[in-house]
């Protein structure tokens, strides 16, 4: 048995291997990221029996070279940097370099063996594109809406007593033809009143009338030309972002239906689209997981009791440790499935009757959630919720 390793850059990969029983059989030896490198890295490996090979998650610089890896029959195993980096810090090593790097990970495949990972699917490898991408232009449409709040407190500060959220249509059809409160005391009411905001909806005589006159007596007044380019810009850029986010929504649902899991998951109550392709793009294929309570343990609501010495705490805390983007994303279905999801609202009632607090309840629900999660998964069967009876009689009187 052989144990590769390879340490991962941007142009150039440095590939090492160890036998069985840990003698340097390849050393250290620098590839590039193309062609005529992944060739090199072939020739050097020879055949992909009784090989197990380990690279480190580093940004997206792996993913074309574990696609070929795999492609040509070898095990690869995907590991967490963190985990062979302690790995490293137990020998004390001091010194860090690609070449020590990449015979460290040998050293690791051998003795951890860690399990080789699968290609994903086409449909998982579109959803975490699209999803990732959806992310990336939420997270932008927030940064935006934050600069338009800046320029709208200094030069029309009292709109938002009447327009409340700036990411909306309306709000941004109205910024965009009058971006500072010295356009809004210069409209014409009817005009401003017949301004349409989402292809349908028009602003309406009162709220013109109510913008004009709080624009008259503005305290931003005062602010000109500056304002009103950087308004304008701020609110074109959030209608094209809100644009390409819809357009995303479509493009996501749609992938999520050719997808088995995913189209499964949303059978749970409170896992919509959104959330059902979120866990696809960052779970993987889920059932890769031993048990729900790895999976559990993986997204970090497993709690960590921590004691010595003298320190005896009896309660147990989450650890830090886990995928904290996966448990934000799963933050807002959880608070929507226990009002909703009759089991999920049976299990939150009777942790809140016990004294426990709302939040802890909440996290405690996630967790059964994920249990659930791993059901549908493992069985690829929709979720049928094993209820009490007095749950299911107040769900049919809720009916």
């Amino acid at each position: 048995m052989r144990y590769v390793g390879i340490d991962i850059a941007s142009e150039r990969h440095v590939v090492a291997a160890v036998d069985a029983g840990g003698e340097l059989v390849l050393k250290p030896t620098a590839f590039g990221e193309d062609a005529g490198g992944y060739q090199k890295l072939l020739r050097l490996l020879g055949a992909p029996e009784d090989v197990l090979l380990v690279m480190e998650a580093t940004g997206h610089y792996w993913k074309n070279l574990f696609a070929a890896l795999s492609a040509h029959g070898f095990s690869v195993a995907l590991v967490n940097p963190l985990r062979t980096r302690r790995f490293a810090e137990e020998d004390l090593q001091r010194t860090k370099t690609d070449a020590i790097d990449a015979a460290g990970l040998a050293h690791f495949a051998r003795e951890k063996r860690p399990l080789p990972m699968r290609l994903p699917d086409s449909a998982t490898e579109e959803l975490r594109e699209l999803v990732r991408h959806r992310d990336r232009l939420v997270q932008e449409m927030g940064d935006k809406t934050r600069q338009l709040h800046r320029l709208v407190d200094l030069g029309f500060p009292e709109f938002t007593r009447h327009v409340h959220r700036l990411d909306s249509e309306l709000a941004t059809a109205l910024l965009g033809e009058y971006p500072t409160a010295q356009a809004f005391a210069a409209a014409r009411p009817r005009t401003l009143a017949h301004l349409k905001y989402d292809g349908r909806h028009f602003v309406g005589l009162e709220l013109a009338r109510t913008l004009i006159a709080a624009a008259e007596a503005s305290v931003g007044a005062h602010h000109a030309h500056a304002y009103r380019l950087q308004v304008k810009h701020a609110c074109q850029d959030l209608d094209v972002l809100r644009r390409r986010i819809r357009e995303l929504d479509r493009e996501i649902e749609s992938t999520l239906d050719t997808h088995e899991v995913g189209s499964l998951l949303t059978t749970i109550d409170g896992v919509g689209t959104q959330t059902a392709a979120k866990l696809v793009a960052e779970l993987g294929d889920i059932t890769r997981f031993d048990s729900a309570s790895a999976l559990t343990a993986y997204v970090g609501l497993a709690p960590g009791l921590r004691q010595s010495g003298k320190r005896t705490s009896a309660n147990a805390s989450l650890s830090p440790i886990g995928h904290a983007a996966l448990r934000a994303a799963l933050w807002m279905p959880v608070l929507t499935a226990v009002r909703k999801n009759v089991w999920l609202k049976a299990h939150y009632e009777r942790l809140l009757a016990r004294g426990k607090p709302p939040k802890v309840a909440l996290t405690a629900c996630m967790h059964k959630l994920l249990l659930a999660i791993y059901s549908v998964a493992k069985h690829r069967r929709p979720f049928i919720p094993l209820l009490p009876a007095a749950a299911l009689a107040a769900a049919g009187g809720a009916a």
